[in-house]
C-alpha cells in the first residue's frame, strides 16, 4: 500500500515510518501538521492516510477536520484516524459522508502490530473500522436517543460489533449465535431502524450511521 502519515510526535511518526516500510508498504510521505497532510494526499492519492485527530497549531481537531475535507473533495480517500482520545462527535462527522474507507482506533489498544496493519488494510479496502471503546462510548453517548429506542439489548450488541466492522459469521462466533440467528437480528435493525434493501447503499454502514446521528 501506498501510504501518508500524519503525525506531530516525531517518535512515533518515525515509528510508523519504519514499521510501514519493513511490512513492505510505501510512506509516500509523513507530515506534522494537518496542512502539510491536505498537501500530501493531494499530492501523492495514497491508498490510505493515517490521521492523528490533535495537531498543530492548537492541538484540537485539525487532524480531524483536514480528514474531513479531504474525503469531501476526493471522492475514496480513505482515512485511519489514530488517536489517543475518543471524540464521539468526531467519529459521526466522519462517518456523516455514508461512505467506507473511515477508521478509528486509540493508540493505547492497539496490542498486535498484526491488528493494526489488518485494520490498515480493511480501511484502503473500503471497509469501517471502530476501535471497540470508540463504539462503546459512543453508544454511551446516545443510549437515550429515540432512534434506538426500539432494539433490543441483543439487537443493540449486534449493531455494536456491526459497528466495529465485524461480518455475519464473526458476529456469531463472537456472541455464541448461529449465523441464522445473527442474519434474523441484522434483519431486524435494518427494519427498526428504517432502512430497506437498496443496490445503492450499504445497509450495514448506514445502520451505524443512524445511531451516530441520532
Amino acid at each position: 500500500m501506498r501510504i501518508v502519515i500524519a503525525e506531530d510526535s516525531t517518535i512515533l511518526r518515525q515509528g510508523l515510518v519504519e514499521l510501514l516500510t519493513f511490512r513492505g508498504h510505501e510512506v509516500v510521505a509523513a507530515v506534522k501538521d494537518a496542512e502539510a497532510l491536505r498537501e500530501a494526499v493531494t499530492g501523492h492519492t495514497p491508498d490510505v492516510s493515517i490521521v492523528d485527530i490533535r495537531m498543530p497549531p492548537s492541538h484540537t481537531d485539525e487532524g480531524l477536520r483536514a480528514a474531513i475535507a479531504l474525503r469531501r473533495e476526493l471522492p475514496g480517500c480513505a482515512v485511519l484516524l489514530f488517536s489517543q482520545y475518543v471524540e464521539t462527535k468526531y467519529a459521526a462527522q466522519l462517518l456523516a459522508d455514508r461512505a467506507g474507507g473511515v477508521g478509528y482506533l486509540l493508540k493505547d489498544r492497539v496490542a498486535e502490530v498484526s491488528d493494526f496493519l489488518d485494520a490498515l488494510r480493511r480501511v484502503a479496502d473500503g471497509e469501517t473500522v471502530l476501535d471497540p471503546e470508540v463504539v462503546s462510548q459512543l453508544f454511551s453517548a446516545t443510549r437515550r436517543t429515540d432512534a434506538l429506542g426500539g432494539l433490543t439489548p441483543r439487537e443493540r450488541e449486534v449493531l455494536g460489533l456491526m459497528a466495529e466492522g465485524r461480518s455475519n459469521s464473526a458476529i456469531a462466533a463472537e456472541l455464541f449465535l448461529s449465523p441464522g440467528s445473527v442474519e434474523k437480528y441484522v434483519t431486524s435493525i435494518f427494519g427498526k431502524l428504517g432502512l430497506p434493501p437498496s443496490e445503492g447503499d450499504n445497509r450495514r454502514v448506514l445502520a451505524v450511521l443512524r445511531y451516530l446521528e441520532s
